[in-house]
């Protein structure tokens, strides 16, 4: 493999503004792909299209009866009022006419129906008496949009299927609407719902992104200021991994990756993560600078050996995040393809881009008559930096601190993995009480204007969640389809303690025939036939499709998603023991009832994800060294800290989201980097001639503050995660700084001991095999 790296040394070093060129060009031709990037924050971020339960969603609920609506909701003193009426009239009648809205329903626009059945006059009575008595005398047609006498709600209504810019621009077009309805001004109007709430999560989103940039950049320069001191151009790291983002927001277009909750995250642990490869190549090259007369050798030799090690432990991490793509939710899976191409550009960008620049600074600073005035600034020679060494000091002490720590966890090896492993399974055991979180709601910022407006129409009219049931018949005329239907309504409703009500045809067809179902197809023809399309639209599609809709109230935030899933499985028993006609099937959905499939994706799911994470590890370490010891030692310290992580989230009371549950791999992916590098130092050291202990005192003395210092890196760049604005960002942000700063725990306190005791053994199991061929060989030349 060196052989091959040297060969990329001569060519980087033969054609480094070639280099820089192409650079170039792949930023323009990522800003070109960058503009491509969609935003996603819908039902299929959580669960896959793949699913059968999504494709009943899709195909038979949202694309033929789903809608939803925004609401537009006024509050005053009294709205039973004849100027509110007519600003919601011309309020209606210029949203009638935009684009995608299928209907609008307001108390104006019954008032009217009303007026005209009574008086035959088709508009809104002009005193306010006149119009509260309409109200008053008809509360099954007004109570569920004048539910009391200070708010009222319109609803203009669109096709559940509609794209996300077609809701925003009805939400735009509502918006506008408002304002030239001219309400009297003694009354407050909020637009929400739920396009309402999910065009401003976006908006949202993409504005925190650059938030989340801007914070990791800062951070990234104060540690690079504190531990990449000794170097010329220190901070040169930052600009390199910024450049592999840019390439990352590139691909992520072409590939067509959207930006979600989810995703927005990664770059963040991008800039975490990427920016140790470009630290490594930085620091590598200044050393063969310092050390080679010939610049050109010293990029050749930088190349040479610093990428293959950085090679192998970016392998490493994309094993561990290659997990991810075993996920059932959508968005963990681009969280996990974002990942893996952000650390591979972040790794082209390092040893490209990062190399070539600053073997050109060493060659123009050579020319610049201001060197000596630079050279106080920022050592760059032997003597500069053994007179800084002498004047810090720092390093030595941070050595003696390791070595110390070594001698103390060696002296107690048993107790010190003794503790360590109980604190596992202490962990692993808690994180089994530790809750699941799916409510969307729960995850975007808590003061988010569109989140209080729409809590707050909850809040007077009460939760709005339901199941959905598709009725596939022979015949949507069937009498006992439709008796069925009733009786099955009535038992879920008053028997169900979280079902609240029921709609369907069925309600229709009784208002028409005085309460009762016809029992003859031909009478429930004729009443159909009498029901305006639009209603039936909502409840029958064609003559082979019904729809029965319950609801469960505000179901997500009493009962969470779980008690969701217990009630669909009691309705699925319910409908064994009461089933439907011959000839008919019922399928339960709804976004209520796909939401049970994140709860599998977050337990199950997540458990299988950390084990094949493990196991993809643990083959990618055999296959590297082909040795057992190898393979298994750098895997026991992350396990550790996998445990210690379930035990943090049950202590601090942070729930699974579909970003935490990613934290198994994570760990995986990111921790067991320090293992790798403190396990190499070891067995150089053995090599070398030393024995097992001296071997790990060379190592935690020499390359520990290396670590310490790459670790500070990472925890600097996840820490802008903790500033999210977006509750799940921010608690994911959290669990990962302390779950790295307990992987560099693990590695100077678990791995020390671990490795001697192994290595220890095996050297005595070999010895002992060795004497015993020996022996053999001496009673058999005795026999003979």
């Amino acid at each position: 493999m060196k052989n091959i790296f040297e060969k990329l040394g001569f060519f980087i070093q033969n054609n480094r503004f070639s280099v820089l060129m192409i650079a170039f060009l792949f930023i323009v031709i990522s800003m070109q792909g960058a503009q491509k990037i969609e935003m996603a924050s819908g039902t299929e971020t959580f669960v896959g299209k793949d699913s059968p339960l999504y494709q009943d969603y899709d195909h038979l609920f949202q694309r033929i009866f789903q809608t939803q609506s925004i609401v537009v909701m006024v509050e005053g003193n009294e709205v039973k009022n004849a100027d509110l009426m007519k600003a919601v009239d011309r309020l209606e009648h210029q949203l009638q006419a935009t684009e995608g809205v299928i209907e609008t329903t307001s108390p104006a626009s019954l008032i009217k129906s009303v007026n005209y059945q009574t008086t035959g006059r088709h508009t809104i009575p002009e005193t306010d008496e006149e119009i509260g008595v309409i109200i008053d005398e008809n509360p099954d047609i007004f109570s569920q949009i004048v539910p009391d006498n200070t708010h009222m709600l319109i609803s203009v209504v669109m096709a559940g299927s509609a794209s996300e810019t077609a809701q925003e621009d009805i939400l735009h077009a509502t918006e506008d609407a408002v304002s030239f309805a001219e309400f009297p001004p003694s009354y407050s109007i909020i637009v929400t719902g739920d396009p309402a709430f999910s065009v401003s999560m976006n908006y949202e989103m993409n504005s925190s992104m650059g938030t989340l940039l801007g914070l990791s950049g800062i951070f990234m320069v104060i540690v690079l200021f504190f531990v990449f001191k000794h170097v010329r151009w220190g901070l040169l790291p930052l600009p390199v991994v910024l450049l592999g983002i840019v390439y990352t927001f590139g691909a992520m277009g072409y590939i067509g990756i959207p930006l979600s909750m989810v995703s927005m995250a990664a770059f963040p642990i991008l800039i975490g993560v990427g920016i140790d490869y470009a630290i490594q190549f930085h620091n590598r090259l200044e050393e063969e600078l310092h050390r080679n007369g010939s610049k050109g050798r010293a990029v050749v030799e930088t190349v040479k050996n610093t990428g293959p090690a950085v090679l192998i432990a970016l392998g490493m991490t994309a094993l561990g995040f290659v997990s991810l793509f075993t996920s059932s939710v959508p968005m963990i899976q681009d969280f996990g393809k974002l990942l893996l191409i952000g650390i591979i550009m972040c790794y082209l960008s390092s040893i490209f881009v990062g190399i070539v620049t600053v073997s050109l600074f060493d060659s123009y600073s050579d020319k610049n008559p201001l060197k000596k005035f630079t050279n106080r600034i920022k050592p760059a020679g032997l003597e500069k930096k053994k007179k800084t060494e002498k004047r810090s000091g720092g390093g030595h002490k941070t050595e003696k601190l390791l070595q110390k720590a070594t001698d103390l966890t060696i002296k107690y090896d048993i107790i010190v993995l003794g503790i360590a492993s109980l604190l596992c399974l202490g962990g692993l055991y808690a994180d089994q009480s530790v809750e699941i979180q799916t409510d969307v709601q729960t995850f975007v910022p808590q003061d988010m204007p569109a989140l209080m407006d729409l809590q707050h129409m909850g809040d007077i009219m009460g939760g709005t969640d339901e199941l959905n049931l598709i009725i596939k018949v022979e015949d949507t005329a069937n009498p006992d389809v439709l008796k069925w239907m009733d009786q099955f309504s009535e038992h879920e409703v008053e028997g169900r303690k979280h079902i609240y009500s029921a709609s369907s045809i069925v309600s229709l067809v009784k208002e028409k025939n005085g309460g009762t179902i016809p029992d003859t197809s031909q009478e429930v023809e004729n009443i159909y036939a009498e029901i305006p399309e639009w209603q039936k639209e909502r409840y029958m599609y064609g003559k082979n499709m019904l729809l029965l809709n319950f609801n469960i109230g505000n179901a997500v935030a009493d009962i969470k998603v779980t008690g969701i899933q217990e009630l669909t499985d009691i309705v699925k028993q319910d409908m064994q023991w009461m089933p439907a006609p011959p000839g008919t099937t019922v399928t339960i959905t709804g976004n209520n009832v796909v939401f049970t499939e994140v709860i599998t994706a977050l337990t199950s799911g997540r458990v299988a994800m950390t084990f094949l994470g493990l196991g993809l590890v643990l083959m990618g370490l055999f296959a590297v060294y082909r040795d057992w010891l190898k393979a298994i030692v750098p895997i026991i310290p992350m396990v550790i800290v996998i445990g210690w992580s379930g035990g943090v989230m049950y202590y601090l009371n942070i729930e699974y989201t579909p970003m935490t549950a990613t934290l198994g791999a994570l760990i995986l992916g990111v921790g067991s980097e320090y293992a790798i590098l403190m396990m190499e130092r070891y067995f150089e050291e053995k090599e070398a001639g030393a024995t097992p202990m001296e071997a790990i005192h060379m190592t935690s003395s020499k390359i520990g503050t290396a670590i310490i210092a790459s670790g500070a890196t990472t925890v600097f760049g996840f820490l802008a995660l903790v500033a999210s604005p977006f509750p799940m960002i921010s608690n994911f942000g959290k669990v990962t700084v302390i779950d790295v700063l307990l992987a560099l725990l693990a590695t100077f306190v678990v791995f020390p001991p671990l490795i001697v005791i192994l290595d220890t053994w095996r050297e005595k199991k070999r010895g002992n095999t060795a004497a015993e061929k020996e022996a053999k060989k001496q009673i058999q030349g005795a026999e003979i």
